[in-house]
This record gives structure tokens, sequence and C-alpha cells, in this order.
């Protein structure tokens, strides 16, 4: 099985953080998103994978440090890894049409800006499984219709009128994903836009077109890394979960002077916190020295350091210096800020 996994989007929303970092390599509970979107996936379903393939946008921005870390990624796994690059945002068929040397056989589509817990049995009666979350408000999302032997048949997006309350959550798994490839061809060669950009949908009812059947999979959690708030969040959710399952994430080197870690946290090597109460859930890099602070529900990146502060709800980015008052912040990489 491959995983095809499309990120060339630059993260607009959650900047400053992903000026200087791509969204994906975007530390969560002390793990890149799309590290942990991957191994995750990899973990649940019943296949090995041979290959995973990565999207990326502009070299600049998407240098050789993220090919050598999604490629460490890949062979970690066992398998190939395999890059691609899309120039232009021209949407997501046109991404995953980037990667149409790699579109054979079973295949999982993820995109990296979301994590996910979920039972990835898959249906023998299904050509393609589509997961989806029950959602309270379907009319921000792209949703599905089912039928009376719950089949897809349509895929909504934002309904103005209600359609069904279960939303696209952007993973898919192909029994044959060149199915897949062969409509997006179409819809490349004869330019069917929707929203200006050529969408993974159109391929998709293409192939309802021809009967394919498509069915859903539910996932128990959906952890949304779009923007700040929600990503603050996940890191919450992520550390609770590797709490339940007894995961050590509080590194051995971690020094404490006169301070108090409440867990869940994550807190990498060689930090050192100096009359400081950190926790519950914060994930703080490694290389960090932290010094007269409560800090609460927040992520810090590596090589910070933090003096006299009280935070909360906060995201810091890497190689930043803090010293001032409590705050609710978004600092990004190389911030120096003095109160």
């Amino acid at each position: 099985m491959k995983i095809i996994v499309p990120m060339a989007g630059r993260g607009s929303r959650l900047r400053p953080h992903t000026l200087t970092v791509p969204k994906p390599l975007i530390p969560v509970a002390g793990q890149a998103i799309v590290h942990r979107l991957v191994k995750d996936i990899a973990e649940v379903v019943s296949e090995p994978i041979d290959e995973v393939a990565f999207i990326l946008g502009d070299p600049a921005f998407f240098g050789e440090d993220v090919v050598e870390s999604l490629t460490k990624l890949a062979e970690g796994l066992g398998a190939k890894a395999s890059i691609y690059r899309q120039n232009e945002p021209l949407g997501t068929g046109h991404a995953i049409m980037c990667a149409k040397e790699s579109l054979s056989g079973s295949a999982v589509i993820a995109y990296a800006d979301t994590l996910i817990q979920a039972d990835f049995q898959l249906d023998p009666e299904a050509d393609a499984v589509i997961w989806v979350k029950q959602v309270d408000a379907p009319e921000a999302y792209g949703v599905v219709k089912l039928n009376d032997n719950n089949e897809i048949v349509k895929l909504v997006e934002k309904p103005s009128v209600f359609v069904s309350n279960q939303a696209v959550i952007g993973i898919y798994y192909f029994k044959d994903v060149s199915e897949l490839k062969e409509e997006l061809q179409f819809v490349l060669d004869n330019e069917i836009i929707n929203g200006g950009e050529y969408q993974i949908n159109d391929g998709i009812i293409g192939m309802m077109s021809k009967g394919k059947i498509f069915k859903t999979g539910e996932v128990d959690q959906w952890m949304d890394c779009g923007n700040k708030k929600v990503t603050i969040q996940t890191n919450q959710q992520v550390l609770i979960n590797e709490q339940k399952k007894g995961v050590n994430t509080v590194h051995d080197s971690v020094k404490l002077n006169n301070s108090i870690i409440v867990p869940p946290c994550f807190i990498g090597e060689n930090v050192i916190l100096t009359n400081s109460v950190i926790g519950p859930h914060v994930s703080l890099g490694k290389d960090s020295m932290i010094e007269n602070a409560v800090i609460s529900n927040s992520i810090i990146q590596h090589d910070v350091q933090l003096n006299n502060v009280v935070i909360k709800d906060s995201m810091i980015g890497s190689k930043s210096n803090y010293q001032g008052l409590a705050r609710v912040l978004s600092l990004g990489d190389y911030s120096d800020l003095n109160e």
C-alpha cells in the first residue's frame, strides 16, 4: 500500500509560525504533524506500506532539509520515499496528479493538516473509502450524501440546506488509485474547475458515475491543525492520548531546578526549568531554558528562552526570547521580545 500526502500549501492561517517552517512540520506534542499522520496511518492499516509520496511546494520554502526529514520518515517505516512538486496552487486534484507516477495500486491519500484516531477496517465491497466525522455545523464543511445501502452517492461542499452531518476530513482510501488518476486526468484535460481550482471531488464524482462503490469510514477523533487555536487544542488531545497509552513524554535529560511539571506534557531533551510550573498540556522543545515561569496549554518550539512570564493558550516559535508579563502569545521563529 502507498500513502500519498499532498502538503504544498504555505499554511497562511497558522502564520507567523509558518513563515519559516511548513505547516506539516510544526510540532505537536514534540513531533511534526506530518510525521504523526503518516505513522498513525501506517500503524492502523492492514497492509505493509511500500511507498510514501509527498507533494511539496516551492523548493525555496520546502527545501532539502524538508526532503531529508520526509525521506527519513518513510524509510523508518520500511518504505520508499517519493518527492514531487506542485509549483502552482492549482487545487487538490492538481496536487495529487503531480504524483501521478505513484498513482497505482492501493493507496491512502491524506492531507497533512489533520490528525486522527480511527479504525481502518476496510469494507471489501468498497472501491474506495472516505473518512468522515459527525459534526454539529455541517454547513461549514464538505459532507457526504448516502443512499439506503450506506454508499456515498454525492459530495456537497458547505451545503446551504441539510444534506448530512457527516463531514469529509481529508483522508481517502482507494483500492486501485489508478482509477482516480484516470478521472483526474480527464478533469485536467477538460479544465473542469471549481472554486478556481482542480478538485479531488471531481475525480471522485467521475468514479461514482462509472459505478464505483464509495463507503464511509468513521474516526474516533479528528484533530485539526489549521490555525493557532485548533493546533493548541490538538496538542492537548495528543498529549492526553499519549498519557493514556503510558508513553513517557518527558526526556530523561530534563533538569528541574525548584520546578514542577504538571502532566500531561512533552518536554524535549536538554531543557532546563528553573523556578517554574509547566503544564498541563504543554509541549516544550529541546534545548530551551525556562525561568520564573508559569506555562499551561501551549506549544513552545526548540531553543526558546523564557523568563518572568505567565502564559497560556500560546504558540512560540523556535529560537525565540521572551521576557515579560502574562500574555496569550503567538510568536514566530527568531522572535525577541522584552517588556
